[in-house]
Formats: C-alpha cells, structure tokens, sequence
C-alpha cells in the first residue's frame, strides 16, 4: 500500500486518499480512502494544501482496500458548518491568548478565516445563516468571524479584487479584538451598562489599533477601518465622532456588515430579527450613518431574490417570488401557496419576509 504525495497541479479525479487530511482540526476534513471528486479540489484549494497523499497506482485501488479500512463516518467532506465551528473555536483560543496578553498572529488569523472566505464568496447566500449558528454565551467569538465574512461578501459586491478583499476580512475579524481588553465583568454583562461601563466598551477600537497597528502585513488602510468601525457618517460614532469626509470606506464595509451580524442575532437582551427587516432598518432608520453604496451592496446581496424563490413570511404563511421591484427588492410580489393570492410587501409593509425556504 504504497503512498506517494501528488501536487494539486497534478491530482486527478478518481485517484483515492491514502491517510487522513489533518489541517488544525480535532477530525480530518477529508478521510482515507476517500475517491477524489471536484469537490475535493476545492476543499484542498480552501485549505491552501499543496500535496495530497494517494495510493501509488497500480499499488492498492479503491475495489482492493480492506473492509476494516472503510469504516469511517459517511460525510468525508466537511461541511461548511462544521469548519464554520472549528474556526470559531480557533478563534476564541486566540482570543484568551489576547486576554492573557499575546500578540496579533496575523498568520493564525488568515488561517482561521481563508477556508471559510473561499466558500462564502463563492456562494454569497451562506451569510444568510450565519445567525443561526451563533448562541448569546459565545456571540462574541462567532460575531467576529462572521463580521469577517460579511465585509468580504460586500467588498467582492462593491468590485473589489480578491487581495483587498482577504484584507478586508482579515480586518473585520480583528475589528473586535480590542475587547479583550475590556473586563469580562462589563464585557459579559447580562443588565444594563453604567456610564462608565459604556465608555470602557466605546474605547475598544482604540485597544483594537493598539494590537495591530505594529502588524505589518496588515495594510494601513485596515487598520484606520478598524479603528473607524464604530464611527458614524453623521458624527454619532466612536471613539472620536467623526464625520463623513473622515471616515474610510473600508471602515463603512466593517461597519454595515457588523450592524447587520449583530442584529439579525439572538442576544443576550434580544431575539434575532430577519435579515430583510434588520436590511431595511439599516437603510431607513439609521439612514445617514452609513455610506449609501455599502448599504446598497449588502441590500442587493440580501435581496437578490430569483423569481420562484420560495420564502416565508412575518406572518408564517409561504410563498413564491413573482416579481421583484428593483426600488424595492427587499419587498417583492408574493403568490401565497395555500390561497395563490399575490401579495405585494410593497403595499403591506406590516409584513416583511422572514426566511428563505431552501430544503422543500
């Protein structure tokens, strides 16, 4: 059962895996014995693997492998969830060694969000969920990563090349990480923060740039966004209020997609909320706080409703996309599935669409 190592270059399909695929991660993301698909390849890409491990051919193929080698759980490929977790896992151990008063490690922070970026920009639509995989206990660790991967799924809308992009991420993952230097006493609190417990929460921008402004392949424009990512267009932000003409367009990106993380969550003080309506909020009633064509990139990315999609509404009942109003997308025409009534949202703004049916 001889082994030999094949560049991605060279692999072909068909070809079978000789040894787990370990990539810092308590299970393998891909099994022995595995027969490589297309799918695999883009596993391998995701995880910047270079070589695979297979059985040499002519050695040992998939038909003559022993029974007892087969045993092995029926989902060779992970999915997205489960590397979505390890990363989240990853990331809170980085941030305890941040805490503990470890450095940035610009290198683990690449790891822990490369993966998972390849699989986001490739489909948009999994930002949709990110909501549903976080809890109130650990919401922190999971709102970073996911903040990471909602800026670079708008900065790949506004056209930016992938290289910005990995950087934009990158610098919404540690957009937070200064509040590991807020006490876990404030940080954690179930009830309402005393005055000068939000004034130690509205500083940790400022303890956010303190940790990266001395990483060097982070470029600088990264770390203003991260220390702006709290400001407001209109001077209601923080740490220094500014306005409009001072506030990077990067720093906007973090700052929609983390608006737009934290309110679709369930929270500690609050339910979550639909991604359509916490959209629409974003872009009626804090109007004037974010830059309209970041806000406009996040609502066609959320909006982008092909005719037949099937969703639910406010109301529960379910129905299928007719029509949708490019001045309104958010607020298409509905055909209810039970009464083949057409529904315009548009016209009954009491109801809004709170879900995306995909497994019918």
């Amino acid at each position: 059962m001889e082994t030999i190592h094949v560049p991605i270059s060279e692999l072909r399909i068909g070809k079978v895996i000789s040894e787990d695929i370990f990539v810092n991660t308590q299970y393998p993301i891909i099994f022995k014995n595995t027969i490589i698909s297309h799918e695999h390849l883009q596993v391998f890409f995701a995880f910047n693997i270079s070589r695979v491990p297979v059985y040499k051919e002519g050695v040992e193929t998939q038909s003559e492998v022993k029974e007892t080698d087969l045993i092995a759980p029926t989902e060779p490929i992970p999915t997205f969830r489960k590397i979505y977790d390890n990363s989240v896992e990853q990331f809170k151990k980085e941030f305890k060694n941040w805490e503990a008063g470890a450095k940035v490690d610009i290198a683990k922070a690449r790891k822990i969000i490369l993966p998972l970026l390849e699989m986001v920009l490739e489909d948009r639509t999994i930002i949709f969920d990110l909501n549903e995989y976080s809890n109130p206990k650990d919401y922190l660790y999971h709102h970073c990563v996911a903040t990471a991967l909602i800026s670079s799924v708008i900065a790949q809308k506004l056209g930016y090349d992938k290289g910005i992009t990995i950087q934009v991420a990158i610098g919404g993952l540690l957009a937070d990480c200064g509040m590991a230097k807020v006490h876990p006493r404030i940080r954690d609190k179930k009830t309402t923060l005393t005055e000068q417990e939000f004034n130690e929460i509205y500083k940790h921008p400022i303890y956010s740039y303190s940790m990266v402004k001395d990483v060097t392949i982070l470029k600088d424009t990264m770390k203003e966004a991260i220390f702006q990512h709290h400001e407001r267009l209109n001077g209601s932000g923080y740490p220094k209020g500014e306005k409009i003409a001072n506030i990077s367009t990067f720093a906007q990106i973090i700052a929609v997609a983390d608006v737009f993380h934290a309110m679709t969550c369930e929270r500690v003080y609050r339910t979550k909320q639909s991604s359509f309506k916490v959209i629409e909020m974003i872009n009626e009633s804090e109007f004037g706080k974010f830059d309209i064509k970041v806000v406009r990139a996040l609502i066609d990315i959320v909006a982008d409703l092909p005719i037949g999609t099937i969703v639910e509404l406010s109301n529960l009942e379910q129905g299928e996309v007719m029509f949708v109003n490019k001045f309104a997308p958010t607020r298409p025409l509905i055909k209810l599935s039970q009464s083949g009534e057409i529904f315009d949202l548009g016209k009954n703004r009491t109801f809004y669409i709170s879900r995306i049916i995909t497994n019918l």
